[in-house]
């Protein structure tokens, strides 16, 4: 196995051979032998281990077992104790989401002096994974399983099974732990595991060499299916600065719809393709969200946008008309001697003799209303938005400028209040830019 380890090295990941390297330990045999490969290699790795504190004294032994194991190659040991109980009750998760999700944030403040972190994934683990995302629905990139390379966690294993890795360490007399939750059938992971894989084995000992061929055929598939996919795709949206815009008329256009939609989304963390047909034909204002985005419907299109943890507090701005920066762009203040004609509308004039300081800039605010230039009389900002077409996601984005007597001043990059454009009796220009 060590000769066939080398040569995946050399031919998949090569880089590993001059990287800082974390490998996930966790005393059983899977990452214990991996530790042994990338030693025999004499690769530049460090041991980190989790404990979970979900077994009581044998977690403890796990860790002691691991630290040891960590003496003998002689390499740097990194222990974390987690609460995972407690995490899990506090984030609404299952024991087994808790405890990746606390996993992955220890490793990425590891990576901080590392270049890649390794699991001991296998080929057993990969036919885990298809069958489990099979059950539910998933699909073309979920029946891929687990993938090698993720950004800088990498699964050196994939590629060889579960039978090999204990040959391996039998054969070299490498010792390791059981975890004895691995025999139990309380989580879909080892039922299938125990159950159904097993069984299956005895019934077809090439499973997981046909497996594996089936799995390289599905990511040739996907290869193929990503360039329709890409093709498609520059017909139907526009990727803007803050947002990505699909066209609805397109999208209703195109055959496999269910299959589409998934493509287009399931990346952003949207796995229900029935949710967003639904808004396909709402009305404008409807929404569906992932933990991380929103897909609105505006109109023609499906706004795609990151779902923003910022929160704007408004800015005061006092006579000395400092420059101020926002989370959208920057407002810069001059005062000028003279009209310049080649204003846009993210650059505009006032009467500054009309001001009341200080001013206030803010997100737009529910009900205000305004005389847009041009106009005789008032217009809320929401018919001014919907008459100047501005959609559901720009309007959460667009700032307004606030007199201190709360008339609204301008609508950023839209338009001014009629009230303070310059006039015969100006006497003092203001001059404000927003970029």
């Amino acid at each position: 196995m060590l000769e066939d380890f080398k040569s995946h090295l050399l031919n998949e990941l090569p880089f590993l051979f001059s990287s800082k390297i974390i490998i996930a330990t966790s005393s059983g045999v899977d990452s214990v032998v991996l530790c042994s490969l990338c030693k025999k290699l004499d690769l530049d790795f460090s041991i980190a281990h989790c404990d979970f504190s979900l077994r009581g004294k044998e977690s403890d032994v796990d860790a002691k077992f691991t630290e040891d194991f960590a003496k003998s190659l002689n390499v740097l040991f990194y222990l974390k104790k987690f609460n995972t109980k407690e995490y899990k009750t506090k984030n609404h998760l299952s024991v087994q989401m808790a405890a990746r999700e606390l996993r992955y944030k220890w490793f990425d403040e590891l990576l901080v002096n590392y270049d890649y972190v390794l699991t001991a994934h296998h080929l057993d683990d990969q036919l885990e994974t298809f069958l489990i995302n099979l059950s539910r629905g998933s699909g073309l990139e979920g029946l891929m399983g687990i993938p090698a390379i993720n950004d800088k966690k990498i699964r050196p294993l994939l590629s060889f099974s579960k039978d090999q890795i204990l040959n391996y360490a039998t054969t070299n007399k490498i010792k390791w732990r059981e975890d004895s939750s691995n025999l139990s059938d309380d989580y879909l992971r080892n039922e299938i595991r125990n159950k159904v894989i097993s069984n299956f084995k005895k019934s077809s000992p090439t499973l997981l060499s046909s497996f594996n061929n089936s799995l390289q055929y599905l990511k040739a598939s996907r290869s193929i299916l990503s360039e329709k996919i890409n093709e498609v795709s520059k017909s139907i949206f526009v990727e803007e600065e803050y947002q990505i815009k699909y066209r609805i008329e397109g999208i209703l256009k195109l055959k496999n719809l269910e299959f589409y939609l998934h493509e287009f989304f399931y990346k952003y963390g949207f796995n229900h393709v029935n949710d967003i047909k639904n808004i396909l034909t709402s009305q404008s204002g409807k929404y569906v969200s992932s933990k991380t985005h929103r897909i609105v419907k505006d109109r023609d299109y499906l706004i795609l946008e990151e779902i923003s943890t910022y929160k704007f507090d408004p800015i005061e701005i006092f006579n000395d008309l400092t420059n101020v920066e926002t989370i959208y762009g920057g407002l810069s203040f001059d005062l000028i001697t003279k009209f310049e004609k080649s204003l846009t509308l993210s650059s505009v004039c006032i009467d500054e003799g009309k001001l009341v300081y200080p001013l206030r800039v803010e997100c737009c605010v529910q009900g205000m209303d305004f005389i847009p230039l041009g106009m005789k009389g008032k217009k809320t900002l929401s018919k001014f938005f919907k008459d100047e077409k501005i959609s559901i996601i720009d309007k959460k984005r667009t700032l307004i400028l606030i007199n201190g007597n709360n008339e609204l001043i301008w609508v950023v990059n839209q338009r001014i209040d009629e009230r303070y454009k310059l006039s015969d009796s100006t006497n003092s220009i203001l001059k404000i830019s927003f970029k």
